[in-house]
């Protein structure tokens, strides 16, 4: 029942971007929630089940992870040899030609999602083990890139544009969270820290342990330099936090 919650939910939010239109800046909309749907299904189904101690919040797809595989920080070794996920893997209505979708066979390493994935890994040990305490979402399931191919995040959206988004994935964060029930919200990076106060706060009677963990991204100096050390120390302030250390 909880699984095909998610599934729903899920669903629900990719017909909502779908029906969303982006003008300049942006060039190209990828939405892995429709072509990469296998895969992302294939995640929910394995991982999704029971109560979540703990939800992770990403902001949005990178090139060579979800968008590729469907999974969010979906970095392909990790998602194959750690969650033992493969799917076939479609492809959006228009692709960029610097930004091909090759699904499963992509030859790129998607750094952000190689470095989360290896953090748990070293902090669970197996996948199973990582999943059964906490669960890893997306705020926003598009990714969007201009004329050129260079990625575009949500806060370089039209403000306009930006709140047609949010208005979505707010509800959807809103109802994963009412789904899996957790009780520490941890944002991996700071806008998706915003996006979990927010969505907290359309909780009232529910209490969160919130907090933030250093982005994986390696356009970070401070996660080049500092990463796996200062994440694995945030976590475990705040799990110890939300007395789950």
């Amino acid at each position: 029942m909880q699984i095909q919650q998610v599934i729903d939910a899920a669903r629900e939010l990719s017909d909502q971007m779908d029906a969303l239109q982006f003008d300049a800046p942006v060039a190209y909309t990828y939405n892995p929630l429709t072509y990469a749907w296998a895969g992302h299904e294939a995640y929910i189904r394995r991982f999704a089940g029971g109560q979540k101690d703990v939800l992770y919040l990403g902001m949005n797809p990178g090139p060579f992870g979800m968008a590729q595989t469907g999974v969010p920080f979906g970095e392909i070794a990790a998602v194959t040899l750690w969650m033992g996920i493969t799917a076939s893997i479609g492809q959006p209505p228009a692709t960029h030609p610097k930004r091909p979708v090759q699904g499963f066979n992509c030859p790129r390493s998607e750094v952000s999602g190689r470095r989360l994935w290896g953090l748990f890994e070293e902090m669970y040990g197996t996948a199973d083990a990582f999943f059964k305490q906490a669960y890893v979402a997306n705020y926003c399931p598009l990714i969007w890139m201009s004329e050129s191919g260079a990625n575009i995040t949500p806060t370089q959206l039209p403000k306009e544009q930006r709140l047609q988004i949010d208005a979505a994935c707010q509800r959807h964060l809103v109802r994963l969270i009412e789904i899996l029930q957790p009780k520490c919200l941890i944002g991996i990076g700071g806008y998706a820290l915003k996006q979990m106060e927010l969505a907290a706060a359309a909780l009232p009677d529910k209490q969160f342990t919130l907090g933030t963990v250093l982005h994986p991204s390696p356009a970070s100096p401070t996660s080049n330099k500092c990463w796996p050390a200062r994440p694995l120390q945030q976590i475990r302030e705040i799990l110890s936090q939300a007395g789950l250390a």
